[in-house]
Parts: C-alpha cells; structure tokens; sequence
C-alpha cells in the first residue's frame, strides 16, 4: 500500500498527531528490553506496537488485501509508520502535560460510553464484537479515545486567543468582491424530453392553449426531476446552465415560449417567467460572521502549526528519542529538524 494509505491506518481520527513529531518532558528515561522506544520520560512499549499491527492487519483483512508478511519492505515500512504514530502520541501526552491539558478516566469513559450508546445501543456485546474486528479490546479502544480527546482540547488551548479584527474581516471582503457577487438570474420554466418530435409537439400544445397548460405538461413529460413536479420551475443564474439552454434563456423575453431548443440533456421547451434580474453584490452585513469563521480557522490552523514546528523542533535534540535495535521508523520522523542524529538507536 502507500505510505499515504498506511498511515492513514494509524491516524484514526486523531488529526493533530499527523504531523506531530515534537514534545516536551524531562531528560530522556532508559531503554527497556519490553520498550520500542523511549521519548522525553515516557516508554512506548512491544505490545503498544503489537496492538497496532493488529489493528493495521484487521483492516487489511476487512479490505481484502494481504497483509505484508514480517521482514518483507512493504511490512518494514508499515512497522514504521504504527512506530512514528506511537512516537507522535507519547510526544503529544507529555506535550500536553506541559500546558495543563489533562484528561481524566472519567472524561474518557464518558465519551466510551457515548459511542456506544449512540452507535451501538448501549449494547455491550454488540459494542464489544465491533472492537474486535477492528482488533481491539475495550481497553485499548479507550487508550485511543484518551489520545483523541487529549488532542482535542489541546488544539483548544493552543488556539483560544486566535481571533480575527473586523478590519481583517472588511480587508478579505473588499479584495474577494468576486467572491460574493452574483450574476445575472431569472426565473424560467422548461419541459425536457428525449425526443424532437415530441418536443415539437408540446411546443404546438403551449402555443395553442397560450402556455396555461405548461405546468401539466411539465409534470406529464418532462425528464428533469429536479424541476419537473414543480411544473418545470427553476431559478437560473447567468453561466451556471449548458451554453445553448443558458443562451436561449437569457434571450427570451419575459413570457416568451422558446421553440425547442437541443442541449447534451435532451430537447427543451423554455419560458421565461421574469425580467432579467441585474448582477448584484452580497453585503459585507450578509457574509460577516461566515468571513470570520472562515479566517479564524485559517488563523486558527497557523497557529497550531507553528506550535506543533515549535515543538518538534524542541524535541528533535540528540539523545531525546531512543529507538530499541531494528525498531527506528526509516525516514526518522526528525530527519528535517536536524542534520545531526537526533535520535539513538541501541545496538
């Protein structure tokens, strides 16, 4: 699989930690025989890993794929990545320590429970059964949603004071206008069908009956759903429509019945049921709130970007991260922080 692919095996929805490779913590403890690596104070264990392979050979499995067998490049390089995710979650959890992020069991076991309550009923075994084809039992389900709502609220914390001026706000509008003005529109009715004959055969049906019957017909022949049980209604707007039907539309003259008219849809009857409304802007009043929402995610997303380079790059020293022999993920999750080996594999 590709690496895009594999790692997404591994992020679940913990989307903070993509690109996550710093922390903070204390010197860095000892290697322990039971332990892949080591970072800041905290162990990242064998089975900690194994759980994780687990979890990457179920969804092979609910995939219909292979899984890599041990020792062969494409399972190295999905090792590596289950290594680099585990690194990323002890980083995270000291990280968060650091700045008063704290996540208690309670806090942990409430959100379980929601899940299985809205997911599963309250129902245990049901709730149970769905863990374990994902590979999981219910307490390493829960190191994982501990994990997710640590990033949740550290994304918070981090990005509590990020908020956008009004001056911002009015400066995006007036260098966007495009954005928020609209072209010209009216209201129109049409019947499409298949057939030219029969087209022209509606066609001779409207005109005879001074299109009071167009509704009828609309409802009886016509092909477009989206308009056709509202008697062939629609609101068009200038450009948004195939050429030869925009064109014939914006041509017609308020009340004006088209003769049929080809488009790649079929054959179209169109009137026209107003004026031509002219091109206007939407006020800055209208689009204020979605503007701010909008650059304040975008502030928002800077700002825990530069807090996660910030805090890989605190981390990424010689000596903070200990690998156990055979076990350092290859590209090492540090290689762009420093041209100096970051991290010690123990031989």
């Amino acid at each position: 699989m590709k690496n895009r692919t594999t790692l997404a095996l591994f992020s679940l929805v913990f989307a903070l930690l993509v690109t996550a490779c710093g922390g903070g913590g204390g010197g860095t403890a000892s290697l322990d025989s039971s332990d892949v690596l080591v970072v800041g104070g905290q162990h990242v264990t064998k089975d900690d890993l194994n759980v994780m392979m687990t979890r990457a050979k179920k969804s092979y499995e609910t995939n219909k794929q292979k899984f890599p067998k041990p020792g062969t490049r494409e399972f190295i390089a999905l090792q590596g990545q289950a290594i680099t995710y585990l690194l990323q979650r002890a980083e995270l959890a000291q990280r968060a320590d650091d700045i008063g992020v704290h996540v208690s069991d309670k806090t942990v076991d409430d959100r379980v429970n929601l899940v299985k309550k809205q997911s599963y009923g309250n129902d245990e075994k049901r709730f149970e059964s769905a863990l374990a084809a994902q590979g999981l039992t219910v307490d390493q389900y829960k190191v994982f949603e501990k994990f997710q709502v640590i990033s949740e609220e550290v994304y918070k914390k981090v990005t509590s004071k990020a908020k956008v001026s009004d001056a911002a706000i009015k400066d995006y509008y007036e260098k966007n206008k495009s954005v928020y003005r609209q072209k010209e529109s009216r209201d129109v009715r049409h019947i499409l069908v298949n057939k030219e004959s029969l087209a022209n055969q509606i066609y001779a049906q409207l005109v005879a009956a001074h299109e009071k019957n167009f509704a009828t017909l609309a409802k009886k022949y016509s092909k477009d759903p989206s308009s056709a049980a509202n008697g062939g209604k629609l609101t068009i707007v200038r450009g948004q429509t195939v050429p030869p039907f925009d064109k014939t539309a914006f041509s017609l003259k308020k009340g004006q019945l088209s003769r049929p008219v080809k488009t790649q849809f079929g054959w179209h009857v169109i009137q026209a049921l107003s004026d031509i409304r002219p091109p206007s802007a939407t006020p800055l009043s209208k689009v204020k709130d979605s503007i701010r929402q909008q650059l304040e995610q975008q502030k928002k997303n800077d700002v825990m970007t530069k807090w996660i380079n910030d805090m890989q790059k605190s981390f990424c020293k010689p000596g903070q991260i200990k690998y156990q022999a055979g076990y350092q993920p290859n590209p090492d999750p540090c290689a762009s922080f420093t041209s100096s080996t970051a991290a010690t594999a123990t031989q």
